[in-house]
């Protein structure tokens, strides 16, 4: 495995710009994810270190090699794609054994390789059918597994988990957190879904409109964005976001204050998991119910300020109430998190990174 090193990578495709001077390292055995909405660059990113795009500007090093300009077939990757890209006429074996015939590689060897990566992903009862006798996630696995027989330098992986529902979803995040871990393999990762972000990383990329707007580790970003388009797109629900003004340092929201803020501020945010409700008459804000969700462990209430904004409280699953209903709500000044005109973070509540 190796080291995967972009300094100053610009990507233009004509006059429109889709990288900005991307400089970024992702150590030797590392889970990077590049997490960001649909445009941000993430996927140009990861093809770019592919070799599937041809940079601009920049350069890349995989390893101790600069691979800037060497063809996709030279920088010992393998990619892993969304639509799985299986062979619908071969066999599970032969798909994986495919590449490696191609480039030559000795039977016994391709023999080991297939079985050890069947052994792996648990497709050795599988390796005899075709891909339309397979589920979609023992045909993702199949992909991942054509991935591992060639044992690269680094794995790429483009938001391979999107095409399944919701359990397969689950599960195959923990099959790739076991594999990464069994494997001890570099690994980055596209996904526009901050949960596979958050479960999945040891270190996350959040792009925006082709900009590094921050790498850490999920609780690093959780609990101390340096933005607020971080603070908005790490955490489900969404952190809220409340218009304030300053009073004698004090933040205050529809006249009430509720605690200290640097100077500057001009929006507090605070996440709905760490939102206190209150009975009606009680906590710092009023507010009215407009739509309950129950989830089961949780439950979503979606509130209404008597000034008119809007927040969003995690509460227990039990919780049941309805449209109209007056609660109280308590915001913790240790869990606000302040943000300037330019969006850019002055204070973060939460726990040390």
């Amino acid at each position: 495995m190796a080291e995967v090193r972009l300094t100053g990578v610009n990507k233009f495709y004509g006059a429109a710009q889709a990288l900005y001077a991307v400089s970024l390292t992702i150590a030797d055995g590392e889970f990077a994810v590049f997490v960001g909405p649909s445009g941000c660059g993430k996927s140009t990113l990861l093809r770019s270190i592919a070799g599937l795009e041809e940079i601009s500007d920049g350069t890349i090093h995989i390893g101790d090699r600069d691979v800037t300009r060497a063809a996709p077939s030279e920088r010992d990757v393998a990619m892993v794609f969304q639509s799985y890209a299986l062979y619908p006429h071969m066999t599970v074996r032969e798909n994986m054994d495919f590449g490696m015939k191609v480039n030559n590689f000795p039977k016994a060897d391709r023999k080991h390789r297939i079985t050890e990566a069947a052994r792996i992903l648990q497709l050795e009862p599988y390796l005899d059918r075709k891909p339309s006798q397979l589920s979609g996630g023992q045909r993702q696995r199949v992909a991942i597994g054509r991935a591992i027989v060639k044992e690269p330098k680094a794995f790429l992986f483009d938001e391979p988990l999107s095409n399944l529902d919701a359990k397969l979803r689950v599960q195959m995040r923990i099959e790739l957190e076991a594999l990464h871990r069994d494997l001890k393999a570099t690994m980055v990762y596209v996904t526009h879904d901050q949960v596979e972000a958050m479960t999945m990383a040891d270190k996350i990329v959040v792009l925006n409109a082709g900009r590094i707007e921050q790498v850490g580790t999920p609780m690093q970003l959780y609990n101390h964005p340096m933005t607020e388009f971080v603070a908005g797109f790490i955490g489900a629900p969404a952190m809220n976001f409340l218009a304030v003004e300053l009073e004698g340092g004090q933040a205050m929201v529809e006249g009430v204050a509720l605690g200290a803020a640097p100077t500057g501020a001009v929006k507090l945010g605070i996440r709905p998991e760490h939102v206190a409700l209150r009975p009606a008459g009680e906590g710092q804000l009023p507010a009215t119910v407009s739509i309950c969700e129950t989830l089961g462990g949780d439950a979503y209430l979606y509130l209404r300020l008597q000034g008119g904004q809007t927040l969003v409280v995690r509460a227990e699953g039990d919780t049941t109430l309805d449209h109209g209903a007056v609660v109280g709500l308590d915001l913790p000044p240790p869990r606000q998190h302040h943000f300037g005109a330019d969006g850019r973070t002055l204070a973060s509540g939460g726990v040390p990174a």
